[in-house]
């Protein structure tokens, strides 16, 4: 891969209206293998504010953008229905791409994105802020390679807030999040997303998926504001929740594992640690969580990681797992549509 006469990789940053972009641009400021070089975005006071925080110059064209800068990888942070049309276009530019979950609108064009980055042997990776969690990570290697809690039977992940402006999200962010042309859905696929990633990573592709959503609380919108979505395996099975209008953070970003010799129960975030109950401990006792390695820190740390050493992506942010998990979402509004019990997965 090209790179500047400094040796640091360039990159552009594509759409300011997700709201991502505020953590994922400081931490490319910081790594010493990286430049931003540019960001777009239409709106000018997210350009502003791109500016004036983060030092870079803007254009108001992403497509502009792609054509007259002289990149090796691009960060999307826009809504789902245009960052795939610039993950693609980006990739036949033979630019690396990362995106912001939950990687699309849905599977066909997840898939689109996936074919783009094989045609042009270019690099995708997906960024899913709970990736970067040291105890998540942890407890994935106690249940994948430690088998520490037996055969895993049951994976939950509830992911909730009071709103998406209510807990200081931009009312840009909220402005595509919320309409499901742009995000493909409401709160089903903004956050239920999560849950059904976690569980194809632990537990594989799910034979069926059963979905229930609806708008119960927010009437200035007009997608579903709470959902579940149940996945069903040979003999397992995991529960993805989401919700816009919780108040207070009970059972709120904790994942929770049960297998036949225990259970795990991780966070809330990072700093929520890690707990771990059996038979002997049914409350639960702490376990220590290790310092995660420098790559596996942020998003943009592993990024550029990955790209300078040719290595792959962590499994939460490969494509072809996350393209999975977008068939997911797309089986839970099919049930959820259809009033239908079960949904086979494609």
């Amino acid at each position: 891969m090209a790179k500047s006469g400094n040796g640091r990789m360039r990159i552009g940053l594509l759409g300011l209206d997700h709201d991502h972009v505020w953590t994922v641009a400081p931490e490319l400021l910081a790594n010493t293998d990286a430049q931003i070089l540019v960001a777009s975005d239409p709106d000018p006071e997210l350009r502003a504010k791109a500016e004036r925080t983060l030092g870079v110059r803007t254009l108001s064209d992403s497509q502009a953008l792609l054509e007259v800068e002289s990149l090796d990888a691009v960060c999307i942070c826009t809504d789902n229905r245009q960052g795939t049309e610039l993950a693609i276009e980006a990739a036949d530019r033979g630019l690396a791409v990362m995106i912001e979950k939950p990687m699309a609108r849905n599977t066909v064009e997840a898939e689109r994105m996936i074919d783009a980055a094989n045609r042009n042997g270019t690099r995708l990776m997906i960024n899913w802020p709970f990736a970067w969690w040291p105890n998540l990570q942890h407890a994935m290697r106690l249940v994948l390679e430690e088998n520490a809690i037996g055969r895993l039977l049951h994976v939950r992940y509830r992911a909730s807030h009071e709103g998406i402006v209510a807990m200081g999200h931009s009312r840009q962010f909220a402005a595509w999040a919320e309409d499901a042309e742009r995000a493909g859905g409401g709160a089903l696929v903004d956050y239920c997303c999560y849950g059904a990633v976690l569980a194809r990573v632990l537990l594989g592709k799910p034979e069926a998926v059963s979905g229930l959503a609806g708008n119960f609380a927010r009437d200035d919108i007009a997608v579903e504001d709470n959902a579940v979505i149940l996945m069903k395996y040979p003999r397992a099975m995991a529960v993805a929740e989401a919700s816009w209008t919780q108040h207070g953070k009970l059972d709120a970003y904790t994942p929770v594992l049960q297998g036949e010799k225990g259970g795990l129960r991780i966070g809330p975030r990072a700093a929520g640690g890690l707990v771990r109950a059996d038979l002997e401990n049914p409350a639960g006792v702490p376990v220590e969580v290790p310092a995660a390695p420098t790559h596996m820190t942020n998003a943009t740390a592993h990024f550029l990681w990955a790209l300078k050493n040719d290595q792959p992506f962590t499994p939460l942010c490969q494509p072809g797992i996350c393209r999975d998990a977008t068939a997911i979402l797309d089986a839970g509004l099919a049930s959820v549509a259809g009033n239908s019990a079960l949904v086979e997965v494609a």
